[in-house]
């Protein structure tokens, strides 16, 4: 029997989450409103960073924070959960 302690994330589902984002938000901009090019940031998790290219990061693990990671003219380029 695998030992399950609350609070802590899968795998699988940081996987899927992952995804989900994924999905949501590359080839998007964020922006204050949605719309078929932009994603609203009120919309995004708690726990997001948006990350610039050239932009330093701690490398602290926080496996429920959602990173958004832009290209050069603002689009979002992938995202993780670190």
């Amino acid at each position: 029997m695998p030992l399950v302690v609350p609070g802590i994330t899968s795998k699988d589902d940081t996987a899927s989450k992952t995804e989900e984002w994924t999905n949501k938000l590359v080839g998007k901009k964020i922006g204050e409103a949605s719309d078929a090019t932009t994603f609203a940031k009120a919309d995004l998790p708690k726990e997001t960073r948006v990350i610039e290219p050239g932009l330093m990061v701690t490398k602290d693990f926080k496996p429920d924070r959602l990173n958004i990671h832009l290209k050069e003219d603002g689009t979002v380029s992938h995202v993780d959960h670190q």
